[in-house]
Formats: C-alpha cells, structure tokens, sequence
C-alpha cells in the first residue's frame, strides 16, 4: 500500500505548536526533523559513544505526516493550514509554511530492524533472535534468546561480546550480578543461563523493562532470578536503597565512558569485597579515562581487553 506523505518546513519555534495543532485536526503520527543541539540530559539518555553529526542549527524545521489515499486528504489539509495560520497570527514565526507532497511504500517501521538481525556466536554461546530456528549442529550449545525490540543489545557489538566474555571467566552458581544499563537483558540473561544466582538490572529507558522481561520469559528465567529497576543509579538515592549495598559479586556496565566516569565510584559503593566490575562501552582512545577513574575509585585493575575500536575494562574491589 502507498501512503500520501505531506511535509511542512516551519521553524523550530513553532515545531510543537505545529505538531499539536496536527494531533487536534486527526493526524495520528509525525516525524520531526530540526537540527537542534542535543541538550546534556539527551547525550545522557543516549547508549552510543559516537554522537550523531547534526549540521549547525539553522533554525528551520521539517514535519512529515502520512494519510492514506482513501482518506480526505484535502479536508485534512485545508485544516492544517487553517491551523498553520491560526498559529501565524499569534506572532509566531512559521517560516515559509510550505507543504510538499510525495508518495511512500508501506513500511512496517516497528520490526523492520528485524532483517538485519540474524543468530550468531560469541565463541560457543549462540545468540539468536526467535524468529530463526536453532540449527542441528547447534544443538549442544548454550542458547540465548534476544529480540531487542525498542530496548539497546543484541550482542552483536563488539562492546557487548567483550562483557560476555569477561562474564564467563567469572560467573559462578552464586554470583549475584548487579547490570547498570541492562537494556535488553543480554548480560544478565547470559550470567544466569551460564549458572549466576540471581541478576538485578537498572535502566534509565522504560523500553528496557519491557524488553528484559520478555526476553527473560524467552529464556525461560523466572522472576525470582532476574529483576529490572527503571532509574539512575547514580544520583537517584531511591535506586540506589532498592539495589542495596556491598550486595554483588559482579556488575556489569556497558555504558558510554564518559557515563562510567561518575558511575564507578557510586559502583563500589553496591560491589562486595572480592566482588567484580566489568566494564565496556570504552572506545580505545578513552581508555585512560575510565582506567583512572577506576583506579581513583580504589579499585584494582586485573584485565583490559580489546576488540575492534573497543576496550572492556575489569577490575576488583579488594
């Protein structure tokens, strides 16, 4: 099916009365386009250590919404730029108010990442989405099921494989893991289905909670094992009571290095005596920072490892 794509350039000021205006007169879904800076909290709440390159703010912004052609698209139209010269009159700067059309393919936007996600291998653990089947010489190996979903991890990047196997060198049948920034779930599903006790995970993204309990249902671990808190472990004093101190014989943060600097010292606070922290998330030319920050923290560095551009940092809290 084809949809009718309209696309109205206005300026940034205006983006959300436009884009509410658009809500009032029936449009159910909008894209926004701008090149606004991303404010400190957006970097925060971002799980990448390379940012996006967005062009120097012009001030302009552009809001697509679709219609079907069945629909009266005129109608529709006639509405929005009613509301678009309600908005004008207000004072309000609207740009040039333009609005172009074009046509679109039908997309299922929601499970299209699908097709770029197939089952693969971190050494002999098999992570595999649900929608592929298990192989016949893959029978005997340790299964992992992971869809994402919404939520950050799939265990393809190299970030992620680097935890999993400083996981496995030190997960035993009564770790108890503390993950900070659990996203889907994958290192701790991992740490539990290579014989972990038990797994708390933390997360700012309410996508997360989501995504790691089903993921855990796909993996057949029962709650009583594997719990997730929505929040910031490092500044948020009631996540911090509700994971507990001095509780984990391992945690776990894949998280961006300039997050790991202020977490590592909240993190010890949580590690027991002995207890592991397996960091990653670290591009090569970060690995001081966190190294120091660790070492600042009172831990003792055991392992830096690497793969690709990437270093997983583990330490110790003696």
């Amino acid at each position: 099916m084809r949809w009718n794509k309209y696309t109205l350039t206005t300026t940034a000021e205006a983006e959300d009365l436009i884009s509410s205006m658009m809500m009032d007169v029936g449009i159910e879904g909008i894209e926004i386009e701008d090149q606004v800076p991303l404010s400190e909290r957006d970097k925060s709440r971002m799980f990448v250590d390379i940012l996006p390159d967005i062009p120097e703010n012009d001030g302009t912004a552009r809001i697509s919404f679709y219609l079907e052609p069945e629909q009266d698209n005129g109608e529709i139209l006639a509405a929005v730029q009613k509301g678009l010269d309600e908005i004008r009159s207000w004072g309000v700067d609207v740009g040039s108010g333009t609005i172009e059309a074009s046509q679109t393919e039908d997309k299922d936007w929601i499970n299209n990442w699908k097709e770029y996600f197939h089952q693969f291998h971190v050494d002999d653990i098999l992570i595999t989405p649900s929608w592929e089947p298990v192989q016949p010489e893959d029978q005997g190996k340790l299964l992992i099921q992971i869809d994402p979903g919404t939520a950050f991890g799939t265990g393809m990047h190299e970030t992620t494989q680097l935890c999993i196997r400083q996981i496995r060198k030190y997960v035993t049948e009564e770790t108890v893991l503390l993950d900070v920034g659990t996203g889907s779930g994958i290192l701790s599903i991992v740490a539990l289905k290579l014989g972990a006790k038990y797994a708390l995970g933390t997360d700012l993204d309410p996508c997360a909670v989501r995504a790691s309990k089903e993921n855990m249902d796909a993996n057949g671990i029962n709650e009583d094992r594997f719990r997730v808190l929505e929040g910031n472990i490092i500044d948020d004093c009631g996540v911090q009571e509700q994971v507990g101190y001095n509780q984990y014989d391992i945690i776990t943060a894949n998280i961006l290095a300039e997050v790991l600097v202020p977490l590592t010292p909240s993190a010890v606070r949580h590690l027991k005596r002995g207890g592991i922290y397996i960091t990653s998330g670290i591009l090569a030319e970060k690995e001081t920072l966190v190294s120091d920050a660790v070492k600042v923290a009172g831990l003792e560095i055991l392992e830096v490892t690497h793969q690709g551009e990437w270093v997983s940092i583990t330490a110790r809290k003696n």
